[in-house]
């Protein structure tokens, strides 16, 4: 077996690619672009230069095949074409396009590997190319792990370059003036003499000229578009209510479903008496599907309150009944049988707890639900020669596979109309709402059928991020941290949801213990050891994924370990930073805050530091105490992305990461009795309230070499951070989240 083959072997491989040991491609697959979707639906009169450009006599079409959960995606794509294409806002629609082996995420699989951010050591690029041509091969159509942008970046500037170039070259053959002396500005092709060709006028010529691939981007110097501040194409259609979500869908014919499955998550449905429910207004059949129940009625409502009705006998669990034996079985795993990699042994760890003083901790992070605003649904409609699929989904090649092993049809006959979504977290890699959907639809042959889920219904059948629990040693001396010993205990987030993919996974998974290992600190004497705690509850992908309770645990230890060692939060920080890049994010937060300057009475301040996706972040929480109990005042947070493309959208989306990990830091918790997840709907579930919402200052910073993606990043300091103030304030350490259960907030 070659070096390369026992790297990958070694490393996050997924897909049918991994077979024997090794991966089963050569290099003609991985060099193979896969066709150009666009060629085999075009139109009379329509041309493509590439799958993301499609032009005809009336409108000029860009598709944005990343999923768009709420984080402006589509519209970012979009940019990063009509940039190099010379487009102005109204001069082009967007489409989600089909889904298509031609979309594959160029820059998921590399950050999946693994290997920090900063290591470029040979074994590290040689891992990262392999995952990228795994990806490639199987044509991963995928968003998540704040990969849109980095995946995005390069391939839709060429896409839009190629389409520029091409319609210069048929301008060229239909003036006979030379490509040179043309240029392109708001749509058109420019003459010398000043007379504008539309693109949609060259159209049919272009359609006739091989695409010009040999392009040059433009230098950032002169983008009129990316860098600046956008408005986001879809603003006014959420503003005015008029933004087509999927649970807006509606196809003639359409009758309405609901279901109920076991809380039990996996558990059987034993049996169920239909009877109430059939004898209900508007209830117009009763069907089975896996482990529950559905009923199809002429409203939603009706079918959710029919659904209801149904008396249902539940199986048991296939995992423990009580939250207490949860935590046990994380408890249990801190041993050698379950060590899932060592991530960090360097130093001298055990000679130094004989010398400094040695300062210990335990932490846990809970399991916590998705909860997106707008709940799971799809309409699908079965006939003998397709299926059709309306619904919102991060992984549309994967979903056309599953609903077409449930109806029988190849994935080919299975036409996904992706839809923007109103929220997700990571709920929308999932496939439970569309099994059921499709599973309905496919008794009702002919006949559309839409499911949507009650609040109760998603939350009970969410797959929570994972619980972990966080062991930690450290010494300090001379003012200094000197050593850190860290141990992480938690489910793999990375089998579990992937497994109810169909996707094989192989070797450690990054996730148990990410947002510790990928630590920029050089810290003198440090172990860290990620341990696999055997499957519990089915989990999946939350917001920031395992660096969420990984920074939290690292970012609360450090905390401690400086307070320990009376030296500053930030400047010991700082010193342990040797990268550049990642340092520069520390000294912009402490500028932005002017950190070490005098506070008002009652207050307080913490900082944490955690770099996820290969975005350093550092943020600084501010906090008051009263009588009535903590109320959080501001926040500042520092960014290192590469490259800012939307400074407004940008600044939106790391607000709102701040927020989302804050509430859920102060309050979200789901709890396991009886095998049933004990909060169904917000008000057990609880984010912040607007009026707790404190004031919230941004900054990015473009010091990087690459382009990184900012969806997640905000979220792993927002807990340690809140604690770390809290902790300045009240002389209280917080080491259990949520926070709610140990002090008040206001």
């Amino acid at each position: 077996m070659g070096r390369a083959a026992k790297i990958a072997r070694r490393s996050f491989l997924i897909g049918s690619a991994a077979i024997a040991g090794g991966v089963a491609f050569g290099a003609y697959l991985v060099k193979r672009n896969p066709d150009n979707p666009l060629k085999t639906s075009l139109a009379k009169g329509e041309t493509t230069f590439n799958p993301w450009v499609k032009i005809d006599a009336n409108r000029i079409t860009l598709i944005t095949p990343h999923a768009d959960k709420g984080q402006g995606v589509a519209s970012m794509q979009a940019a990063l074409i009509a940039e190099e294409l010379d487009l102005e806002p109204g001069q082009y629609e967007i489409a989600f396009g089909a889904p298509s082996a031609a979309y594959w995420n160029t820059a998921l699989a590399a950050d999946a590997m693994p290997f920090a951010p900063s290591d470029t050591s040979f074994i590290a690029e040689t891992a990262r190319s392999a995952g990228s041509a795994l990806f490639k091969v199987l044509g991963l159509q995928i968003t998540g792990g704040s990969s849109a942008a980095p995946d995005s970046f390069d391939k839709l500037r060429i896409a839009g370059a190629v389409a520029r170039e091409t319609l210069k070259l048929a301008a060229s053959r239909q003036t006979g003036i030379p490509v040179e002396r043309l240029r392109t500005e708001k749509g058109a092709v420019l003459l010398p003499d000043g007379k504008a060709l539309r693109y949609t006028e060259l159209a049919a010529a272009a359609s006739q000229i091989e695409p010009v691939t040999n392009v040059v981007l433009r230098p950032a110097s002169q983008w009129r578009v990316l860098g600046k501040s956008m408005q986001r194409l879809d603003i006014v259609a959420k503003s005015t209510g008029t933004l087509t979500y999927g649970i807006d869908i509606k196809v003639p014919g359409m009758v309405y479903a609901a279901v109920r499955s076991n809380p039990r998550q996996g558990g059987k449905l034993l049996r169920y008496d239909a009877a109430p429910a059939s004898a209900m207004r508007g209830v117009q059949k009763v069907v089975p599907i896996t482990n529950g129940v559905a009923v199809i009625a002429d409203n939603t409502w009706r079918a959710m309150k029919a659904v209801e009705a149904i008396a249902c006998e539940w199986g048991p669990a296939p995992y423990p009944a009580d939250q207490a034996e949860h935590w046990r079985a994380v408890e249990s795993a801190f041993k050698d049988a379950h060590l899932d990699k060592a991530w960090h042994d360097k130093g001298q760890v055990e000679k130094s707890f004989a010398a400094g003083t040695v300062v210990t901790a335990e932490y846990r992070s809970p399991y916590v639900a998705h909860q997106p605003l707008e709940p799971l649904n799809a309409t699908v409609r079965v006939t003998d020669a397709a299926v059709e699929v309306w619904t919102g989904h991060q992984i549309p090649r994967i979903a056309q596979q599953i609903v077409a092993r449930i109806t029988g049809h190849k994935p080919e006959q299975v036409v996904l109309h992706n839809q923007f979504i109103g929220g997700s977290f990571g709920h929308r890699l999932e496939f439970d709402w569309l099994k059921q959907a499709t599973e309905i639809a496919n008794q009702l042959r002919g006949v559309p059928v839409k499911l949507t889920f009650s609040r109760e219904e998603d939350f009970a059948h969410d797959f929570p991020r994972p619980l972990a629990i966080g062991r930690a040693r450290g010494t300090v001396s001379q003012g200094q941290i000197e050593t850190i010993d860290l141990q992480i205990a938690s489910p793999s987030v990375t089998a579990s949801q992937m497994g109810r993919a169909g996707i094989p996974v192989m070797g450690p998974d990054p996730q148990i213990a990410a947002g510790a290992w990928t630590t920029p600190y050089a810290i003198a004497n440090f172990r860290l050891r990620a341990y696999k705690v055997p499957e519990l509850a089915p989990v999946s992908s939350w917001r920031s994924v395992g660096a969420a309770a990984g920074g939290f645990i690292l970012e609360s230890f450090v905390d401690e370990l400086i307070h320990a060692a009376g030296a500053d939060p930030l400047k010991e920080r700082m010193r342990l930073t040797p990268d550049p890049v990642a340092r520069k994010v520390l000294e912009a937060v402490g500028e932005m805050s002017a950190w070490g300057s005098a506070l008002e009475a009652g207050r307080a301040r913490g900082i944490a530091f955690v770099e996820s996706f290969g975005v350093p972040v550092a943020e600084i929480v501010e906090v008051s105490t009263s009588p009535k109990g903590i109320r959080i005042e501001k926040v500042w947070i520092a960014c290192e992305v590469g490259r800012v493309l939307d400074p407004v959208n940008f600044e939106n989306l790391v607000q709102g990461g701040v927020v989302f990990g804050l509430g859920h830091a102060m309050n979200c918790a789901i709890t396991f009795a009886d095998g049933k997840a004990e909060q169904t709907n917000f008000d057990a579930h609880e984010g912040m309230r607007l009026n707790q919402c404190p004031q919230i200052f941004v900054k990015g910073l473009e010091n990087g070499s690459k382009v990184r993606g900012i969806g997640e990043p905000p979220v792993p300091p927002t807990a340690p951070a809140l604690a770390n103030a809290i902790f300045a304030a009240t002389g209280k350490r917080l080491r259990a989240l949520p926070f709610h259960k140990q002090v008040k907030f206001v």
